[in-house]
């Protein structure tokens, strides 16, 4: 049974993630709104300690805050205000703190509990969408939201590239570097063909990349 003293701490961190989210409102000039895609973290993670919701759901909410901030964020770039690079740096690091958490917050030294619904992927707990436990619409809305976030990731990086100078290896190395995102949406979506569908979308990307940039040697 979650305490009344739960949820008020829990809406005081998504209030202190909404600070950071409209950070701009208060016409600082300065750059901690960035900060929203790590504050996220934490209410997130906060509610998944207290077990109000399915982890599945816990995740979904943290896509959905990300997915708030890039929309933030693209309208900044649109009114040249903010910087895309930016927005990617901050949010691998959200991640990336993240699966840190995932790692350490369901160890047996902590909170073995935390583990239920998860499954292990190398060393970090991360929902198990194909426990047949699993609430299948959960999973659906799970699935979309992902999806959703990293297609709000590539596109604007597509555009805000489009027509620039860009080596042929710089291709080479961002077509690299969504292969992880690539693995893991292809994963959500159908396990068995993890491999198959990685590298179809890394190779659409790279042909894209291929077609909007320009070498420099034209």
């Amino acid at each position: 049974m979650v305490e009344i003293s739960e949820f008020i701490i829990l809406g005081t961190l998504f209030v202190i993630f909404g600070v950071f989210l409209l950070f701009d409102i208060f016409k600082r000039n300065e750059k901690y709104g960035y900060l929203a895609y790590i504050v996220a973290v934490i209410p997130v993670t906060y509610l998944w300690i207290i077990n109000l919701v399915d982890i599945l759901l816990v995740y979904t909410i943290l896509f959905g805050l990300w997915i708030a901030c890039i929309l933030r964020d693209l309208l900044g770039i649109k009114k040249e205000d903010k910087d895309f690079d930016d927005v990617v740096l901050f949010l691998v690091l959200g991640i990336v703190i993240q699966l840190i958490i995932t790692a350490i917050l369901p160890s047996e030294q902590l909170n073995p509990e935390l583990k239920e619904n998860t499954a292990l992927f190398w060393y970090f707990y991360l929902p198990d969408l194909f426990n047949p436990a699993t609430n299948p619409t959960y999973a659906l809305i799970f699935r979309l939201t992902a999806t959703l976030l990293i297609f709000f990731v590539v596109i604007p990086l597509i555009v805000s590239i489009k027509g620039e100078k860009f080596p042929f290896i710089g291709v080479i190395i961002v077509t690299a570097v969504f292969i992880i995102p690539f693995l893991y949406l292809s994963y959500i979506w159908s396990p068995d063909l993890v491999g198959v569908l990685t590298f179809l979308f890394a190779v659409l990307l790279f042909i894209i990349l291929l077609m909007i940039t320009k070498s420099g040697k034209e």
